[in-house]
């Protein structure tokens, strides 16, 4: 089938004028035939562009804008369906028309499968695990060495000092201090032996 692009080639809008060129430059650009099919000429041309047209495509006021396209009888679309098809790059599709040899295919988007979210975290841990070494899935924690203090020679030192100058400030005991001392030892177990006669007496007399 050949592809029919109605246009006006006395429109006044420059708007269509301008869609009318973008439609049959590319269409030559890839050497596709084509018809051109005035509607302001021809009043045939016009009234079977109108009839044809789908009613989803046409405007509110129910009279559709050149450019139209069509292959054969079927109809392809206006000038923005053949726009979106050129910037996806299926104007064959599009057109109805078979791609030629060699050229690009419009590629398809990967479908990625969504998996539970503790999966993915999963996947994140081994491949962190891996890169540092680790088998996936084995977590091994390293035990902390027990802290032990050890005193330095200078902390002995100190040590020495503090005590030293603790038994430098306690002021030494006289021997008349020691003398008194022994003295009230002795009259205390003198007391003691004393009180324990006479408690002895006192137990023999309450007998008799």
């Amino acid at each position: 089938m050949v592809i029919k692009v109605y246009l006006a080639t006395s429109s006044g809008s420059t708007a269509i004028k301008k869609k009318q060129q973008d439609v049959v430059g590319f269409l030559e650009a890839l050497k596709i035939e084509y018809m051109q099919l005035d509607i302001a000429s021809n009043e045939e041309n016009r009234q079977w562009m109108r009839e044809n047209v789908p009613g989803e495509k046409k405007p509110t006021n129910g009279i559709p804008l050149p450019p139209q396209i069509f292959n054969g009888e079927d109809y392809c679309g206006d000038y923005d369906t053949f726009f979106d098809a050129k910037e996806e790059n299926q104007v064959f599709e599009f057109l109805g028309l078979p791609a030629p040899p060699g050229s690009k295919k419009p590629e398809q988007p990967t479908e990625v499968a969504e998996g539970p979210a503790g999966d993915e975290e999963a996947v994140l841990e081994d491949t962190k695990a891996a890169s540092e070494g680790e088998a996936p899935g084995l977590h091994v924690t390293a035990e902390e060495p027990t802290a032990q203090i050890k005193k330095t020679p200078r902390q002995d030192e100190k040590d020495e000092e503090e005590d030293e100058a603790k038994e430098e400030e306690e002021p030494p005991v006289s021997e008349e201090e020691e003398d008194e001392g022994a003295d009230a030892e002795v009259e205390m177990a003198g007391s003691l032996r004393i009180d324990s006669k006479l408690d002895l007496i006192d137990c023999l007399e309450g007998n008799l």
